[in-house]
């Protein structure tokens, strides 16, 4: 089956994230069992137009912005050349491609950004592009989403036939990620996109009161962000001695930390699915985040990790404090979250979405 996959980064991109690294795992595995893959996405400075990864050819056109004009006028000249067209809507704007094609489309859909938008963006750029991510259903009839609860918001919010909508969730590379040695510190991990919907504060808050409670911990964050400026000030605010802000750092860091700490925490209020979540549960480490839709999919709460009410600070730092201090739970935790993530190899789950994608196309 010949694909063609549009979506705003590729694997290279520097501003990639966890939508790229689920592109990257399904779409090689596709290659090795048959398919072709072309990636169509946004052209950046420092690579090449044309080329190919892991057996995926990479087409780069225009920028963030005119990438949106340039992919219709793409489908539409050589959309007729492909069985399958996937539309990864990983930044809320459709890229509408069943109305240029007749080729059969399957959108996939991370989450919902309906509220994000309004926390990120100014309020008249936040109701434009929440009323192009509100044409979904009228755009597209089938639908692959990364959790069940991003599946109950596209029905509750959407109104979508829950017949049309397909549960893959996101994958870990077994290979790479496993248990190591915990760090000699009480150690708190924080990955993603330091973004104002991800709520890095609430954690700074709460870890100035677990300092007084569990002494020599250290807060670990790895990640950036146009939000970054505002936690880093206001960590020296709260006058925060043990924390260290590690950037972007390689994938090898990355998995070390997710060995070392103790216990990863996301303070988000919103997920596709939380894939630094079971990245960490496959090296070993427990989670706290908020219940919110995503995070408690990757977490069976009081079993591989503890669901909080968001924003809900005593909450935050009981949960948190529990794990840090009593060895038992912390063990029992862990080793589940370990077992559950043996459940997500990405062998896996792109076996399910090849089924699923050959389905849609040979309707």
């Amino acid at each position: 089956m010949n694909i063609l996959w549009i979506n705003h980064r590729d694997p290279r991109h520097p501003n990639a994230g966890g939508a790229e690294v689920r592109f990257r795992e399904i779409a090689r595995r596709l290659v090795k069992i048959g398919h072709e893959v072309t990636l169509l996405c946004e052209n950046v400075n420092e690579l090449p137009p044309e080329e190919v990864l892991n057996g995926i050819r990479i087409k780069r056109i225009g920028d963030k912005a005119s990438i949106h004009i340039l992919a219709l006028k793409y489908v539409s000249k050589f959309g007729c050349k492909y069985d399958l067209i996937i539309d990864d809507i990983a930044h809320a704007v459709p890229w509408f491609s069943p109305i240029v094609t007749r080729t059969p489309v399957v959108a996939q859909i991370h989450h919902v950004h309906q509220e994000v938008l309004y926390i990120e963006l100014p309020k008249h750029i936040a109701f434009f592009i929440a009323k192009l991510e509100r044409t979904i259903p009228k755009v597209y009839s089938y639908i692959i989403t990364v959790s069940r609860s991003t599946k109950e918001e596209l029905i509750s919010k959407f109104g979508i036939n829950r017949k049309n909508i397909f549960v893959v969730p996101n994958g870990i590379d077994l290979t790479r990620f496993k248990p190591g040695p915990k760090d000699s510190k009480p150690t708190i991990l924080w990955i993603g996109r330091i973004k104002k919907y991800k709520n890095l504060e609430d954690l700074l808050y709460a870890y100035k009161m677990i300092e007084y409670v569990v002494k020599n911990t250290q807060l670990i964050v790895i990640g950036t962000g146009d939000y970054e400026p505002r936690i880093r000030e206001l960590s020296k605010k709260l006058r925060i001695k043990n924390i260290k802000f590690l950037g972007r750092v390689s994938e090898e860091e990355k998995i070390v930390w997710m060995q070392r700490a103790w216990v990863v925490v996301s303070t988000s209020i919103v997920e596709g699915w939380g894939m630094t979540i079971t990245e960490a549960a496959a090296c070993g480490t427990p989670a706290v985040a908020y219940n919110v839709p995503g995070l408690r999919d990757s977490i069976i709460h009081m079993k591989t990790g503890i669901l909080v009410e968001p924003r809900n600070l005593k909450e935050l730092v009981n949960a948190i404090t529990s794990l840090l201090i009593d060895e038992n739970m912390r063990t029992k935790l862990s080793e589940n979250a370990y077992r559950y993530s043996q459940r997500l190899d990405w062998d896996l789950i792109a076996c399910t979405f090849a089924r699923i994608i050959e389905k849609i196309a040979y309707r």
